[in-house]
């Protein structure tokens, strides 16, 4: 089954973001300050979240989600070893059929082992609400060093309100961005093994971009991106 991506606004050239209200901005080349305090939502929120403005930062709360340590070393590596046979078969590329993704490879599974099938056990019953109707193949989304996902909006055809995903080998950056005004942004820390969840409001009025190397700062502190896989779960569309 094809990537079930659709991108229904793209941004030509790089998201200029407006202002910030309650956080720094995130900038190419940001200024490291030891006499400014961000704050990044509440406590527990601080070390994944920061926003444009506490409207957005409000807007978004409920409907984004980081969990830190989702999983082991050891899980990440049983992941690791049902997914590398696959991928090394492919080619990594760098012209997308929607032009969504550039450096990437991907599969669907829709078979695990009995510890990684418990695995997505977890991710599912806490991302999704009980009873929901899900996509049955698993996403495997592995992104070369080089590579990055542009802002796109999952197809609302194929995929439901909640989208979920695991990060592998390597932190990231995820930058929400509202359709309606490019100048309302969310960043979110995806560190490595965390479980990152969208919901409703950040699902269907924000874009999501993962920020390629040379873009990936998070409240002005540098974030290298390496080699990255995601492991995504989606609900269906009820």
């Amino acid at each position: 089954m094809r990537l079930v991506i659709r991108v229904l606004r793209q941004f030509e050239g790089k998201t200029r973001l407006g202002p910030v209200v309650w956080v720094r901005s995130v900038s190419d080349s940001p200024p490291l300050r030891s006499d400014v305090n961000d704050i990044k939502g509440v406590k527990g929120e601080q070390s994944w979240l920061c926003a444009s403005s506490a409207p957005v930062l409000q807007t978004v709360r409920g409907h984004v989600e980081v969990r830190e340590n989702f999983i082991t070393e050891e899980e990440e590596n049983a992941l690791l070893i049902e997914l590398e046979p696959g991928l090394k078969k492919k080619r990594y590329e760098f012209d997308h059929w929607d032009d969504a993704i550039h450096g990437y490879r991907e599969t669907e599974r829709l078979q695990w082992g009995s510890a990684c099938a418990a695995l997505l056990g977890r991710v599912r019953a806490v991302a999704f609400p009980e009873g929901s109707p899900l996509l049955g193949p698993v996403h495997v989304l592995d992104l070369d060093k080089a590579g990055y996902i542009k802002p796109h909006v999952d197809s609302v055809k194929f995929c439901g309100s909640t989208i979920a995903g695991l990060s592998l080998l390597s932190d990231s950056v995820m930058r929400l961005v509202r359709e309606e005004n490019p100048a309302d942004w969310v960043d979110l820390l995806l560190s490595r093994r965390s479980l990152y969840i969208l919901r409703d409001e950040a699902r269907f009025k924000f874009t999501h971009e993962i920020l390629k190397d040379d873009d990936s700062f998070f409240s002005g502190q540098r974030v290298p991106r390496h080699r990255r896989i995601s492991v995504i779960c989606r609900n269906l569309p009820v």
